[in-house]
């Protein structure tokens, strides 16, 4: 019988075993010493009321202080960014509830992986105890694995605590999130990072050689990741520097932080969805902001000018009828010129339809339109403004009784063209902005001459 695959080593657990256990595989790798702990680790939380940046979460009101006093640990998924504290919080947690704590990776473990988890955790309840299992990157399991948790979660064989950096709504199934309370982590905040830094010094015995404009920038090159702040922090640190680093001097010495952005995934909806309200809220710096986020992640300029159009047509539409020629020229500029030039069409664009006066008439018109279409079925039009190509549909009154705009009073007849027995309905109704002032006057005037008529 062939021996039964260990599950892997994630941290300094083997599947649960202590520490002294999951060692001599190897008599040499004992003799090595053992790399300098990273500073990261070396500063990771020992108390949940350590953790910073999640006081919604942890503080004196906080919902899982809360839980904790209660002695009512439910089963979670901890959503947010990467080096947020979730791994830190979920051992925490294990450790405040009198827990064991077993950790796995969605990354490496498959189903094998999780069945001994729950064999060992059914074990361990029956001694008396109980068991947290983590699982980081749960959103990477599939949907069939994600079913697996339903049992034993349910039956409190495991407390099960999720990390996920996705969307829950969208990564996750709804028969799992029914069963798990989401919990949503915040990026660390200025004063959080700050704090880290105060601690890497303490812990470090060493000032960060840097300016107080260069201590700013470093916090935001971090963009809210706080093992991201702590890894440059020892670079930083190892660097031999004969003044403190002012903000460029730093910029030029560390990488920033490359920009969370996902073309297929939440974070391109976010950012998207914030460009198109910022317009059309006729905020042009924003948008401007929106849209280069967008860009400095990678987005397709094409999308971006897609989208554009589409707004040009649906939030500014009649109140400026040249936003749509315009939103297409742009798109054609950038065909013609590409990146980088191009952009500079399409932020004109951005800038314009943000400034432009915004009516949505249009859209909710033909809204209408299609309802009505739809309710009144294979109506025919009235037969005086049918052509009348043949002689049979002359005698049948095709086209009878037409007049000829152009030779009526102020170029306007008045005739119906709604169907015969369907009553006259309204469905545009322009704002007073920007063109829509114009076409508002001018369908005011043709009302009145078609009720005089």
């Amino acid at each position: 019988m062939a021996a039964e695959r260990e599950p892997p080593i994630m941290g300094d657990d083997l599947f649960g075993l202590p520490p002294e256990q999951s060692q001599g595989r190897n008599a040499d790798a004992r003799k090595k010493p053992a790399p300098m702990q990273p500073l990261a680790d070396r500063l990771r939380p020992q108390r949940l009321e350590d953790v910073v940046g999640q006081a919604h979460l942890l503080g004196p009101e906080g919902a899982l202080t809360r839980m904790l006093e209660r002695g009512s640990l439910a089963s979670l998924i901890l959503w947010g960014g990467p080096g947020v504290g979730k791994t830190t919080i979920a051992r925490l947690l294990a450790q405040a509830a009198g827990l064991k704590f077993v950790q796995l990776s969605a990354v490496f473990s498959g189903v094998a992986d999780l069945k001994k988890a729950f064999e060992n955790a059914r074990r361990q309840a029956e001694m008396g105890g109980g068991t947290l299992l983590f699982v980081d990157e749960i959103h990477r399991f599939n949907r069939a694995q994600q079913d697996g948790f339903l049992p034993v979660v349910e039956d409190g064989t495991v407390v099960l605590v999720g990390a996920t950096t996705e969307n829950p709504s969208f990564a996750l199934n709804s028969a799992l999130l029914s069963r798990c309370q989401v919990m949503v982590l915040n990026r660390l905040d200025d004063p959080a990072c700050e704090a880290l830094l105060v601690r890497a010094e303490e812990e470090t015995g060493r000032p960060l050689p840097l300016t107080e404009d260069g201590r700013v920038t470093l916090r935001a090159m971090a963009d809210g990741d706080g093992r991201y702040l702590l890894n440059m922090v020892e670079q930083l640190l190892s660097l031999k520097t004969e003044k403190p680093l002012d903000a460029q001097a730093l910029s030029r010495l560390l990488a920033k932080r490359a920009i969370l952005y996902d073309r297929d995934r939440e974070e391109h909806y976010n950012l998207i969805s914030a460009l198109h309200k910022s317009m059309r809220g006729s905020d042009p710096d924003a948008a401007l902001y929106w849209f280069a986020r967008m860009l400095e992640g990678g987005e397709d300029p094409r999308y971006l000018a897609r989208r554009m159009t589409r707004f040009a047509a649906e939030d500014v539409g009649m109140a400026d009828p040249h936003a749509l020629p315009l939103a297409v020229a742009a798109w054609e500029t950038y065909e013609r010129l590409g990146s980088p030039e191009g952009e500079l069409a399409l932020a004109q664009l951005v800038v314009h339809l943000a400034t432009a006066p915004k009516s949505n008439a249009v859209y909710k018109a033909y809204g209408a339109a299609r309802r009505a279409a739809k309710a009144t079925g294979s109506l025919m039009p009235p037969a005086h403004i049918l052509n009348a190509p043949t002689k049979l549909m002359q005698d049948i009154g095709y086209g009878k009784g037409y007049q000829y705009d152009h030779d009526a009073e102020e170029g306007f007849s008045g005739q119906n063209y709604f169907p015969d027995g369907m009553k006259r309905q309204n469905f545009y109704n322009p704002t007073g902005r920007g063109y829509e002032r114009e076409v508002r006057h001018r369908l005011e005037t043709w009302s009145r001459l078609r009720d005089r008529r």
